[in-house]
């Protein structure tokens, strides 16, 4: 019987979430493998660089999925506001509501920064970069809008890992439900 290979997306969201569970040194080969249903040959076939190719390539799907749902729409559109509020839907999404860990952010704390260091400095600071430039379309400030995007950010980075280590969803919730009335974007209905 041939074993079904994951597309690339598939394939990367499952290395991604061997990283997330184990971190970057936790995650051995053996663990991708076995998430993965791939034997060593058939990573190394598509990751020929080894684990760190895999976490180079899975930094690359996050961002690229962030870049989408997240940096082009707060580049674009007439309604900064509305562009914030989509920000905003996207991260709580894409982090199910408090369910899921950065994994950048996860790798900027682990020993692998260094390895992976430019990559997560430009995904932080094109996050905060671009939700200031919306900010100042809003009528922030340059300086208030930089300061408010470092605050988001922050917060939400800060909203992942203490829900993740008192087991309570409802922290991501809340902080995102403080976002908005600090930036004054509408709460959802």
């Amino acid at each position: 019987m041939r074993r079904i290979v994951p597309d690339r997306d598939g394939l990367l969201g499952m290395i991604g979430e061997v990283f997330r569970e184990h971190g970057y040194e936790g995650a051995s080969l053996a663990l991708i493998g076995q998430a993965t249903g791939l034997g060593k040959g058939s990573l190394y076939h598509f990751f020929p660089g080894g684990k760190e190719e895999m976490a180079e390539a899975v930094i690359a799907h996050i961002d690229g999925w962030f870049e989408e749902n997240v940096f082009a729409p707060l580049r674009g559109g007439a309604d900064p506001r509305a562009a914030v509020e989509r920000m905003l839907e996207a991260t709580d999404r894409y982090f199910r509501s408090g369910r899921r860990v950065c994994l950048i952010g996860a790798f900027a704390l682990d020993e692998s920064r260094d390895l992976f260091a430019n990559p997560i400095r430009d995904y932080f600071g094109r996050w905060v970069t671009h939700l200031a430039d919306a900010l100042m379309r809003a009528g922030h400030t340059k300086a208030e809008a930089i300061e408010l995007a470092e605050e988001t950010v922050a917060a939400i980075q800060g909203a992942l890992t203490l829900a993740r280590a008192a087991d309570d969803v409802g922290v991501f919730t809340r902080t995102l439900r403080r976002i908005r009335m600090r930036l004054g974007i509408p709460a959802e209905g």
